[in-house]
């Protein structure tokens, strides 16, 4: 009996695990072969390259992008004690000073025409006695300071290629660049020759006066492609190897933030600076602030304060430069402008833009309060003082 009880039950157990082995193995080609794909992603195919966007940017524009040293004879006042004639009897003239020293310096560009015509920033060539470019491949090439512009830090560099050919940088059109789209910036970082780095376009429109650049009248591309000294002048590009900025400056109080003119900013000035010409850049003669009437409010209760101004949202004049035109027209320290030709204004860089717009020799309309009093005054632009 008991006998007869135990194979029953190692029968149950057998036919048991038989039938869960059957269905195991059974459902592996069920599932391979009728599955449905989830989604999107299972039906789209994934292309791996081996040369990445990156690499083929630079290999489109690196050739094109040259080192540009430069070297300045700065002349040195001598201290009348090295002419003293018992000075020089005592130690000779070889301990008399040198009264010249050569400075040199070193940055970027990138050629832009098959004649040799390459852009770069004004201040990597200001100045300079002797200038040297060296391209990627190694040729060098005595350069010729064409034209420079301190306000916008642009300058045209000439080579002459004698029959050579030159690699050349496409341009993009920097009008259409998004925050986010990929920013690469090529150069010549610190010495260290065809340094390529990679980043985003963090800002556009960033204006020189917020990017803590004041005596620049333009608006930045802000990237967070690492630009470092040496790095000036050198092409920033998009994803296509296209040239949409020009490196340009960083923040020294800050990491990951670099600026570079747009480069339809270049374009409409290249021929300008390779012809020599003065770049026109039209002024009124005002140093400003903005201002708000919780700000003013909180001057006019200050008995220290050097003035009283109006309690009203616009520009502050507080400075008004010596022999210019709002000087000429008696725009006053103190005075808030709050219009310019039937605009309201309420910051510098609106009243900046204004008065880049009508150009030099054209007449606005200012009106401003002086105290309690609203008035309407007449200036005339003129070329910027200085400017060369």
């Amino acid at each position: 009996m008991k006998l007869t009880k135990f194979l029953r039950l190692l029968t149950n157990y057998t036919i048991t695990l038989v039938l869960s082995v059957i269905l195991c193995f059974s459902s592996f080609p069920v599932q391979s072969s009728q599955a449905e794909p989830i989604g999107e992603l299972a039906q789209t195919p994934i292309n791996i390259t081996p040369d990445s966007f990156v690499a083929e940017a630079v290999t489109r524009t690196g050739p094109a992008v040259v080192r540009i040293d430069t070297e300045t004879v700065v002349s040195r006042q001598i201290d009348p004690f090295f002419d003293d004639p018992f000075f020089q009897d005592f130690f000779g003239q070889q301990f008399r000073p040198p009264q010249q020293q050569r400075i040199t310096g070193q940055g970027s560009g990138f050629i832009i025409d098959n004649t040799g015509i390459i852009l770069t920033n004004a201040h990597v060539v200001n100045s300079a006695d002797k200038v040297t470019v060296t391209l990627k491949d190694g040729r060098t090439f005595n350069g010729q300071v064409k034209g420079t512009d301190e306000i916008t830090d642009l300058a045209v560099v000439a080579i002459s290629p004698q029959g050579q050919t030159l690699p050349v940088a496409p341009l993009g059109d920097s009008t259409n660049l998004k925050v986010g789209d990929w920013a690469i910036a090529v150069g010549n970082p610190v010495g260290l020759d065809n340094t390529v780095t990679l980043g985003i376009i963090s800002t556009i429109g960033r204006s020189a006066a917020k990017a803590g650049i004041p005596d620049k009248r333009l608006d930045f591309i802000q990237t967070d492609a690492a630009i470092n000294p040496g790095n000036s002048g050198g092409p920033l590009l998009n994803s296509k190897g296209e040239v949409i900025g020009i490196n340009t400056a960083i923040r020294a109080d800050a990491m990951g933030i670099g600026f570079a003119i747009p480069i339809n900013k270049a374009k409409t000035l290249e021929k300008i600076l390779a012809s020599g010409q003065k770049v026109p850049h039209p002024y009124i003669g005002v140093q400003m602030i903005n201002i708000t009437p919780e700000i003013a409010r909180e001057n006019n209760r200050n008995p220290n304060s050097p003035m009283m101004v109006a309690e009203v949202e616009g520009i502050l004049v507080v400075q008004v430069v010596a022999n210019s035109p709002a000087e000429r027209a008696r725009i006053r320290r103190g005075d808030v402008i709050v219009g310019v030709n039937g605009q309201t204004v309420k910051d510098g860089t609106d009243l900046q833009k204004i008065v880049e717009t009508v150009g030099i020799n054209s007449t606005l309309k200012v009106k401003l309060y002086r105290g309690d009093r609203l008035l309407e005054l007449t200036v005339k632009t003129e070329q910027m003082q200085g400017v060369s």
